[in-house]
């Protein structure tokens, strides 16, 4: 199941092995997350099956789902790799592999979601829908399942992250907690933002309505954006206003919300 013994897998394997050395009361749990797992795809299956599970889903049945869609399109693994590899680049709190393949509730929000979206695109719309339900109560995100999501995506904290149905996300993009991206009423259709790779979106943003936010563009922190946003650039605010230029080439993977490089009083024109 999941088979494969790659570089990843085994420096988290050493990992576990270190922390177990440090705390042994951990042994037990260590032990059984990661150590007597044969490969790093069953070994997250399990991880977030026994997060997610109930006596409604037990955990045996979400663990058979996820393998079931990883046979299905073998893709889905490579984007759990990236997700994980994503954290350790970006998130300067994060020095192990191991910390958010057994904790950070954003990756583990991720790792559901995509497991759902799998189902919802293969019409097991309602196996799908529990998981997002499930996955809102415990990890404290709601991700509509139909939301596509691109590899690489780092869900800082994650806490109270709301995407809506015909929203989609790019590559390698950076949502901070309290990030929206939802609807601006009763429209019907497509009617959620399009979050383009590269892209980072600071704490607490509120993108609204069918708009795109361009290829490596910055928006920060607590902006109410409602325009289409260009690409490589910054935007700030309520309602949001370009600032100046991105900053960098991929604000996504450098994690600077500062906007300490922008000259706020020579840009005063909207999107």
């Amino acid at each position: 199941m999941c088979a494969g013994r790659d570089a990843l897998w085994r420096h988290l394997r050493d990992e576990a092995r270190a922390a177990m050395a440090l705390e042994p009361a951990l042994s037990g749990f260590l032990t059984g997350a990661v150590l007597n797992r044969q490969s790093f795809g069953e070994a997250l299956v399990r991880r977030i099956a026994a997060r997610l599970g109930t006596p409604a889903a037990p955990a045996e049945l979400l663990a058979d789902a996820y393998c079931g869609a990883i046979f299905a399109e073998p893709a889905l693994l490579s984007a759990f790799r990236a997700d994980l590899t994503a954290i350790v680049e970006r998130d300067p709190a994060c020095v192990r592999l191991l910390e958010p393949f057994l904790h950070f509730k954003g990756f583990h929000a991720i790792e559901a979601h995509r497991l759902a979206n799998w189902l919802w695109r293969n019409g097991r719309r309602d196996l799908a829908l529990y998981l997002q339900s499930r996955s809102s109560e415990v990890f404290q995100t709601d991700i509509h399942p139909a939301a596509p999501f691109g590899e690489g995506v780092f869900l800082d904290h994650a806490t109270g992250l709301v995407i809506g149905e015909t929203a989609a996300v790019g590559r390698n993009v950076s949502l901070m907690q309290g990030v929206t991206l939802g609807g601006t009423g009763k429209v019907s259709g497509d009617r959620h933002p399009k979050v383009r790779d590269g892209v980072l979106i600071g704490a607490g943003a509120k993108i609204l309505g069918n708009i795109e936010i361009g290829r490596c563009s910055r928006v920060a922190a607590g902006s109410v954006v409602l325009q289409d946003v260009p690409r490589n650039v910054t935007v700030a605010g309520v309602p949001a206003k370009i600032v100046g230029a991105a900053g960098c080439g991929e604000p996504a993977r450098d994690m600077d919300q500062l906007l300490s490089d922008i000259a706020y009083d020579s840009f005063s024109y909207v999107i």
